[in-house]
């Protein structure tokens, strides 16, 4: 596919998206939503690549969704269109982790779009909101749900209901964001962090990933279950012969990925 809305690079062995509308504040049209669906898939497919980031300017993340297109669904077109649920889902659903770079704003679907990631690394400039309530809706992507369960039920329903915004030290304190950086360095910073996860183990990163996220969604006695059997398949892995004789023999591990 050919991108018109985004930018997708490689640096080394991390595939970094840059959300590209300037104009519009990056507001997440079905066009930039549609290629930033293909940009995760390819990302995914490639064998070089153990990470992405996303990102966007250092204005805003994302502002928002496209209200423009939205005003033009009724029921029938929102539903039978799948609207949302049919090309905003990749980031929450690929296998190799993804962070979320975040600079000024990401409100509504941006905030969302930022959930979906496994992480989010923020700027100092970073604000975050559900404004939904001030034109007459409802979160659509994941705001009521994923914030909630991020910052707590009183914060969120304040944030849902009044459409107030979070700035970035809020959100770390909050447990929104991991943590905070200057503006200058997000973008390093974030694509730092994933060459590090992409350096590691493949098999282990992606059963760590799937293990934090049934933590997210289900019960502690099912969460322990899971991760107790993903640790028992450890053992069958290349990767967890050789990272234990690096450790033992006092070297890098060499890892296979498999």
């Amino acid at each position: 596919m050919t991108y018109q809305n985004l930018t997708l690079e490689t640096r080394g062995n991390v595939a970094l998206i840059t959300l590209n509308r300037p104009k519009a504040l990056n507001a997440l049209s079905s066009a930039l939503m549609d290629e930033l669906t293909d940009a995760v898939r390819a990302a995914e497919a490639d064998d070089g690549v153990g990470a992405m980031v996303i990102t966007g300017s250092d204005k805003a993340f994302a502002a928002g969704a496209d209200i423009g297109e939205l005003k033009a669904h009724d029921f029938a077109r929102a539903y039978v269109e799948n609207l949302i649920s049919r090309n905003w889902e990749e980031p929450a659903r690929a296998r190799k982790p993804v962070i979320a770079a975040v600079a000024g704003y990401a409100l509504g679907g941006g905030c969302e779009l930022a959930m979906m990631c496994d992480f989010i690394i923020a700027a100092d400039n970073a604000k975050f909101g559900q404004p939904e309530i001030r034109i007459g809706v409802v979160p659509g992507a994941g705001g009521t749900q994923r914030l909630t369960r991020f910052v707590g039920k009183s914060k969120a329903m304040e944030m849902c209901l009044t459409g107030r915004m979070m700035d970035a030290g809020e959100a770390e304190r909050a447990g929104l964001a991991s943590r905070v950086v200057p503006l200058a360095d997000l973008v390093d910073e974030a694509v730092k962090t994933a060459q590090a996860i992409a350096e590691l183990s493949r098999p282990a990163v992606m059963a760590t990933k799937e293990l934090v996220n049934t933590a997210y969604e289900t019960t502690l006695s099912e969460g322990i279950r899971a991760e107790r059997r993903l640790f028992h398949a450890m053992f069958s892995t290349a990767d967890k012969d050789e990272g234990m004789a690096a450790f033992l023999e006092k070297r890098e591990p060499d890892w296979k990925h498999r």
